[in-house]
């Protein structure tokens, strides 16, 4: 099988890998029937030269490879017909603005599959970014925080950053007073998470954040999604019970919102289920958060501030209460700023390539020397398109592919 690493062609550029040269290197070792090809790149965080040295053919074109891998959304202009991709793909929500991308993989006969639907038996990814998203979007949010209030001033993410970085530059951030509220307890919550507590931040009990004064030192918490959600005719919540029925439960979130300074969220959302803070509750007048950094960066979501994705070189946007609209960062104590990065682990893009790489060494790659390994439970589950089909499992995106607005 000949595997290819697909030069990323997004816009702004991501410079993460699916794979580093020393990862390829060792999978070439151990699986003889790899051939890996490496397209080229004049953005990747590791260079042409750093595949080529260790022997990986640097080439234009990959149209000898079977299997593509890259990270975000490829150019519809560049997409090989009849290959099997993987990527982030941000398409089975009925993301607009990914609609002809999934138009054009139908088109071309492609098989896709997805990252973020290589899950466990108990639904929890098992490779992602998730983790450094948390870690950098915690830090992002401490940034926007002391530009917001002039208490202290972070650096932008650049070349030269590094979690070591990051951990020297925030080190008395801990001691401001501040109240940080994570959603979620996957991944991305426990890269902020880490932050957080590796700055010394206290971590108190979700309880104890309600009530907590204002202290000498920050302190956070993390809500589970059994904190977040309630039953609406008050039955025990059950986490089979809300995937099959999301419409039973509502959000029960508001009440920690409205003890919180600063919101990281972290959770998973689905357009089925409760939007947990509204643009009414935007409005409320005991509502005094002065920072949102959506991590998880699902547009439109639960959390109806996160109007668009920003980028790292613009990273923060102003959200207007009351008129419900977007205004310059940091232009009113009246708004609430917003982080919405939707390319986070890009600001470390050699460390989190790594951790990626080695989760995709050890769950993906093997299972591609199966016979019929798209039948693999695996791969089969988040494989969206086969064939230029949608496969079984979504083809509830079948409208929303023929350019009508999808039935959710």
């Amino acid at each position: 099988m000949k595997i290819g690493l697909i030069r990323e062609t997004k816009t702004p550029e991501d410079n993460r890998v699916a794979l580093t040269p020393e990862q390829l290197l060792e999978l070439q070792e151990k699986f003889p029937a790899f051939e890996f090809q490496v397209q080229s790149s004049k953005i990747r965080s590791f260079s042409d030269q750093d595949y080529a040295r260790l022997g990986f053919p640097v080439l234009d074109s990959l149209q000898d490879c079977q299997v593509l891998f890259g990270i975000k959304e490829p150019s519809i202009d560049s997409l090989l017909a009849n290959k099997h991709y993987f990527f982030f793909g941000h398409l089975a929500k009925f993301q607009e603005h990914n609609r002809a991308l999934l138009q054009a993989l139908l088109r071309l006969g492609i098989t896709f599959s997805d990252y973020e639907y290589l899950v466990d038996s108990q639904g929890q990814r098992l490779s992602s970014f998730s983790w450094w998203a948390g870690f950098v979007g915690a830090y992002n949010s401490l940034r926007a925080y002391g530009l917001r209030q002039g208490a202290f001033s972070l650096p932008a993410p650049d070349a030269s950053f590094t979690a070591a970085k990051i951990y020297r530059l925030c080190d008395q951030i801990a001691r401001f007073p501040l109240k940080i509220l994570i959603t979620g307890s996957g991944q991305a919550s426990a890269g902020a998470q880490h932050l957080l507590s590796t700055l010394g931040f206290e971590l108190v009990n979700a309880q104890q954040f309600l009530e907590a004064k204002p202290a000498e030192r920050g302190i956070y918490t993390f809500l589970t999604v059994e904190e977040m959600l309630q039953h609406k005719a008050g039955a025990s919540f059950s986490l089979a019970d809300l995937a099959a029925n999301p419409a039973d439960y509502q959000s029960s979130f508001f009440p920690w919102a409205l003890a919180a300074d600063v919101l990281l969220v972290c959770h998973f959302w689905n357009p089925d289920t409760a939007i947990h803070l509204s643009r009414e509750q935007l409005r409320h007048e005991k509502l005094k958060l002065q920072v949102i950094g959506d991590i998880t960066c699902d547009i439109p979501g639960s959390i109806e501030s996160s109007l668009r994705a920003t980028t790292h070189n613009e990273p923060f946007y102003d959200y207007n209460p009351h008129s419900g609209k977007e205004e310059p960062a940091f232009s009113d104590q009246n708004n609430i700023s917003c982080m919405v990065v939707d390319s986070l682990p890009n600001a470390l893009p050699q460390e989190s390539s790594r951790s990626f790489g080695k989760t995709l060494s050890e769950i993906l790659l093997p299972r591609l020397l199966e016979d019929n390994y798209l039948q693999n439970p695996l791969i089969a589950g988040a494989t969206i398109v086969k064939d230029g089909l949608l496969s079984e499992k979504f083809s509830y995106l079948q409208d929303f592919a023929e350019g009508k607005s999808p039935e959710r």
